[in-house]
């Protein structure tokens, strides 16, 4: 395990099958309903106070950047709810499919949030997890590891999952506000299951608020 300074990677590219016309269609609305159900599964992890983080594993949150931007927009549309009821308030049919749409929206947004607070990073006995809002879960079992590192990773404009290089050199970024922060490099190229299909890398960037925290936990269980 090392520490580095930061570097910048070649561009990246989105995951997932190049669609079109009704195919591309279809596939968007799979990607919505999966992310709609993944917010409703982290509030009701929220409620039930049941953080996703495995036994004897310690838990590393990686949205930090991004906090309080979620807050801000969850309380505007919070706040868009009375001022909506009071504008349309003498309309029926115009003000309940409003106040309908805000709800929603509210809710969207908590479950945007709360996805990250209840599954965040974890390492522990068995492995590394990497996770990303409510639907990303990548185990990495200590046998599948064989480096871990700091090193800020610049990745401008990517999304929060994407691909770098190509063939056996193809590395899987996760990444929050352009960048990521922990370079774990694979014993040997791996096949991972995503939302968007299944990728095979030879590494995991990942985004992480305290790299040192989550390379002294490292050491606990690999030297």
């Amino acid at each position: 395990m090392t520490q580095g300074s930061a570097v910048r990677t070649a561009e990246p590219r989105r995951i997932g099958p190049e669609l079109h016309g009704a195919d591309r269609l279809r596939y968007s609305v799979r990607r919505a309903t999966a992310m709609e159900a993944a917010g409703w599964r982290s509030i009701g992890r929220a409620l039930a106070g049941r953080p996703r983080v495995p036994r004897g594993a310690s838990a590393f949150t990686y949205d930090r950047p991004v906090r309080t931007i979620l807050v801000v927009f969850l309380v505007l549309s919070a706040i868009e709810i009375p001022i909506i009821d009071l504008v349309v308030h003498g309309i029926p049919w115009l003000r309940w499919p409003l106040m309908a749409l805000g709800v929603w929206g509210v809710l969207t947004m908590l479950g945007m949030l709360l996805g990250y607070l209840t599954r965040p990073h974890a390492v522990g006995p068995d492995g590394i997890r990497v996770r990303h809002g409510g639907e990303v879960d990548i185990d990495l079992a200590w046998n599948d590891v064989a480096s871990v590192e700091h090193r800020r990773h610049a990745l401008s404009g990517a999304p929060a999952l994407s691909l770098t290089g190509h063939g056996d050199d193809q590395v899987l970024n996760q990444v929050v506000q352009d960048g990521a922060d922990i370079l774990v490099t694979l014993e040997r190229p791996t096949r991972l299951r995503l939302p968007q299909g299944d990728v095979t890398v030879s590494a995991v960037r990942m985004s992480v608020d305290e790299p040192a925290a989550f390379l002294d936990s490292v050491r606990t269980h690999i030297p």
